[in-house]
Order: structure tokens, then C-alpha cells, then sequence
């Protein structure tokens, strides 16, 4: 069979048929491979306290978790551009092995730093699978068929964000917690035999050696680096105020400038955005990020609340969040699978935001004695309008491009998804710090014979608040059932602002 591939750059647009066996088994190969990144980024969460402690690094946990994500999110538009330019197959591998690596070096880290350093390794293979496993399916698949397999890879975000949590602190407690990155080498092992075997893509043809952006990247690298950092460090680690701040922003906003000039004038720029001036293209980039936003805010408060409300354990929590994940991913395979038989994107891209904005306003108005049946329904109801919605945005991204720009597209649809969703997750906790703070202020002398204080509410664990004294318990509980609801009204403009650029969208047939 010809090699599946852009036409304009491979020389061949061979799609392969929905069902065969090649294509099942290509699948299987990038399945294993994104549910392994994805998991990483949720299954260490359980395990950071043991880490801790063995290698007595408590100042730096935040690091763990930051190291990851800036180097997985700033590799997403440089994996596009190179896969476009020297061939997906070989790229993906390339980053597949780095992951693998990233996590041999992590299973044996003797210190903080090591462990943060081989994080970041991990990270750079992280971002190189999730952009190219998006990218291949669009080369080996018609538009009109990528819906449904799509919508499986976004089904693995969603079991890796339950499963996570819950495999990490199985391998934990029954291991060890490098065990917690060790199991990533035999499922590793498998899906890079799939992908050898299995998968064969043409190689890109040039009249010159292509001209790689250099400029671009140091530009993009500084300018992503500096946002994710003040989402990190924001009202965290430094007020929001704070000239470590300020200077990060500072030198975002400068980079983000230059960085646009630049793309502008080179032949071959890292995010060419020419692609932006489809509606299609730029519309599908926003409704990610308002979207991304409302899914981030959830899932990361949400646990929170159940523990520090409820008093339950944090894997009693992780299940309590199951209907979110069964929801998301229902409804991510689902509309993908009809759009391949309909055709029909716009619908669902117009009835996801629909559905998130109750969703979000039914979650401000909690409280402690709100029953676990109402919070079930308002998380399908989100998770079902974040299923329509997330996936189904690449989709389209993919079908307005030229062929030739399809991994950069894809690349950058994912990237300013994430540098939106995590600056909005910062914010969202710069206002729930703030609630907290307002509400020990109005309730001082309560707070003062309990000897409680925000500080100690913002970093409470469920250990530490099972051992207080039940009248201590229940001043916290109303403290966070006080304070955490509001910040699902943040959300709430983002994602309407989603809903009518949904309008905007073309429905463009799908080719088949």
C-alpha cells in the first residue's frame, strides 16, 4: 500500500480504510504511547509526598510537576514544524524514546534536582507524542474518518486523569514510587513495536534543505517558558504584584512581540500564521482555550472540595470524579463517531460551550450540604460539552489547513490551548487564596480559637485535617465550601465567549 501522506509534500495522499488491520494496529501503537504521556502528568501527584520524603526536597515539590509541563508544552509547536518539514514517523520515535529514557533517569533520580531535571526530559518526549499522534492520524486517515479515532485519542486524556492518581498510589504503597515511572517501559516497549511495524509514512520532498525558524524558537521558548512560570509562581510563590512577576510578564509580552515579527518575515516560520486567517482555524484556537480553562478549573478543584469539605481520601476523591471522566469520555467518542458518519462538526461545537456554561454556573452555587447525586449531574453536563468540544476543534483545524501545515496547525492549537488553560488555573487559584484569605478576615476570632490561619487552610492536607478536632474540621469545611464555588463564575465569560465564536464556524465538508 502507498505510504498514507500530504500530498503536497510527500507526493502521495493514500488514506488508509476505517477498520484494517494496519490501521488497528497503528492505533493500538499510539494509544499506549499518549495514555503513557498523559498519565505522567497525573500519576505522580499521588506519589509527590513519598517523594518528599525520601529525597528530602519539600521546598522544590511544585517543581516535580512545573518542570514537566513547560518543556512538554514549549517542544508542541517545534514537533509540528519539524514533522511538516522531515516526516512524522521519525519524530514521533525520536520522541517516544526521550519519554522512555526521561523515565529510566526519573526511576533512578538520587535527588530533588535530578528528579526535576529528568521530569523535564520526560517532558520534551511528552510533547513530541501528544502533537504527533494527533498529526499521523491525519495522515493515515480521510477528515471525514478522523473524527471517530480521534475521539479515542482524547478518551486516553481522560483515563489517564482517573487512573493517574489512583496507579500512582498503588505503585507507591505495593512498590515503590519509582515504580510510579519504571511502568512506562514495557507498554513503552509495545507501542514503539506497533509503531515500527505498522506504520509507514512518506518522507516530505524539497527542491532546498528547508530553513529551520532558530530565532523563532529561542522567542517562543522564552515567551511560553515565561507565562507558564507566572502561572505557576503567580499569587503561589510571589504575589501577583511582585517584580519577579511583573519581570515575567515583561519579558513574555517582549518575546511574544518579537516573536510575531520574526514569524512574519522568515520563509519557513515555526507557527505560520497565515493559518490563523481562516475563522475556522483562529475560532477552533480560542474555543480551546475558554474550554481548557473550565475543564482545568474543574478537575483541579473539584478533588479539593470532596476532600476538604467531605473529609474523604484522596483516592475516595478520584473515584467521586469518575461520572466527569465516563461523561468526557462518552461523549468525546461519540460525537467523533458521528461526525464520521454525518459529516456535521458545527453542531457539537455550538452545543459543548452551551452545556459547560450551566454546568459552571451550577458549581457556583454549591455548598457543603449539596448532594453528590446533583454534583454527578452537573459534572456529565460539563464533561459531556468538554467532549463535543475539545477534540472536535483539532478536527476542524486539520481540515481548514493546507495539507502541508497540518502538524503545525494541530501543534499550535494544542500549545496556546495550554498556555490559556494554565494561566486560567492560575488566576482561578489567586481567587480561591483570596476567598480563603476574606473569609478567615470576617470570621477572625473563630479562626483565631482554632488556631487556623489562610496559610494553613491553602496548604491543608486530608491527613493533616483528619487529625484536627471536629469543631476545627467543620470551621475548614465551610471555609472551602465558602470560597471555592465563586471561582467557577471565572470561568464562565471564557466559555461563553466560546459559545458565540461557535457560530463563526464553516462547515466545510469533510473529504472522504
Amino acid at each position: 500500500m502507498p505510504s498514507p501522506a500530504s500530498p503536497d509534500i510527500h507526493g502521495s495522499s493514500s488514506w488508509l480504510v476505517p477498520g484494517s488491520r494496519e490501521l488497528r494496529m497503528i492505533l493500538i501503537g499510539l494509544l499506549l504511547t499518549v495514555l503513557l504521556a498523559a498519565l505522567d502528568q497525573t500519576i505522580v501527584a499521588t506519589a509527590l509526598p513519598t517523594i518528599v520524603g525520601d529525597l528530602n526536597g519539600l521546598e522544590h515539590i511544585s517543581w516535580v510537576i512545573t518542570a514537566y509541563m513547560i518543556s512538554s508544552t514549549i517542544t508542541l509547536p517545534i514537533y509540528g514544524k519539524l514533522g511538516d518539514l522531515y516526516g512524522r514517523k521519525t519524530l514521533f520515535l525520536f520522541s517516544a524514546v526521550v519519554f522512555l529514557v526521561g523515565s529510566v533517569l526519573c526511576g533512578v533520580a538520587g535527588s530533588m534536582w535530578q528528579l526535576i531535571l529528568f521530569r523535564a526530559v520526560q517532558g520534551i518526549g511528552g510533547g513530541g507524542i501528544f502533537t504527533g499522534a494527533t498529526a499521523i492520524l491525519a495522515d493515515v486517515l480521510a477528515p471525514r474518518d478522523r473524527g471517530r479515532y480521534m475521539g479515542l485519542i482524547g478518551a486516553a486524556f481522560g483515563i489517564a486523569s482517573v487512573a493517574g492518581p489512583l496507579l500512582g498510589g498503588f505503585l507507591t504503597d505495593a512498590l515503590s514510587w519509582r515504580w510510579v515511572f519504571y511502568v512506562n517501559l514495557p507498554l513503552g516497549a509495545l507501542a514503539l513495536f506497533f509503531i515500527l511495524k505498522f506504520l509507514h509514512l512518506g518522507t516530505p520532498k524539497h527542491a532546498t534543505p528547508p530553513r529551520i525558524d532558530y530565532l523563532g524558537i529561542i522567542l517562543m521558548v522564552i515567551g511560553s517558558s515565561s507565562l507558564i512560570l507566572v502561572s505557576s509562581w503567580g499569587g503561589t510563590v510571589y504575589p501577583w504584584g511582585s517584580p519577579q512577576i511583573m519581570a515575567l510578564i515583561a519579558l513574555a509580552v517582549v518575546s511574544v512581540a518579537l516573536f510575531i515579527a520574526v514569524e512574519l518575515r522568515v520563509k519557513e516560520p515555526l507557527i505560520p500564521l497565515g493559518i490563523l486567517k481562516d475563522p475556522n482555524v483562529w475560532v477552533c484556537v480560542f474555543m480551546g482555550v475558554g474550554v481548557s480553562a473550565a475543564m482545568m478549573s474543574v478537575g483541579a478543584y473539584l478533588p479539593t472540595f470532596f476532600q476538604m469539605v467531605w473529609g474523604v481520601s484522596a483516592t475516595v476523591a478520584g473515584l467521586m470524579i469518575l461520572p466527569m471522566t465516563f461523561a468526557q469520555v462518552a461523549a468525546t467518542i461519540i460525537s467523533g463517531r458521528l461526525i464520521s458518519a454525518t459529516g456535521n462538526y458545527k453542531l457539537y461545537l455550538v452545543a459543548g460551550p452551551a452545556l459547560i456554561i450551566p454546568g459552571l454556573f451550577g458549581f457556583s452555587l454549591i455548598d457543603q450540604h449539596t448532594s453528590y447525586l446533583w454534583l454527578s449531574v452537573l459534572m456529565v453536563v460539563i464533561c459531556v460539552g468538554i467532549g463535543f468540544t475539545l477534540q472536535n476543534t483539532l478536527l476542524v483545524v486539520q481540515n481548514s489547513v493546507p495539507p502541508r501545515d497540518i502538524g503545525a496547525g494541530t501543534s499550535t492549537t494544542t500549545f496556546i490551548r495550554q498556555l490559556g488553560a494554565s494561566l486560567g488555573i492560575a488566576v482561578s487559584g489567586s481567587l480561591f487564596i483570596g476567598n480563603l484569605t476574606a473569609f478567615t478576615q470576617q470570621h477572625s476570632a473563630q479562626m483565631t480559637a482554632q488556631s487556623l490561619n489562610a496559610q494553613q487552610l491553602s496548604s491543608l492536607t486530608p491527613q493533616v485535617l483528619a487529625s484536627l478536632p471536629e469543631t476545627a474540621q467543620q470551621l475548614i469545611a465551610e471555609a472551602f465550601s465558602t470560597a471555592m464555588p465563586p471561582i467557577f463564575l471565572f470561568s464562565i465569560p471564557a466559555v461563553l465567549l466560546s459559545f458565540v465564536l461557535s457560530f463563526f464556524i464553516r462547515q466545510v465538508p469533510l473529504q472522504k
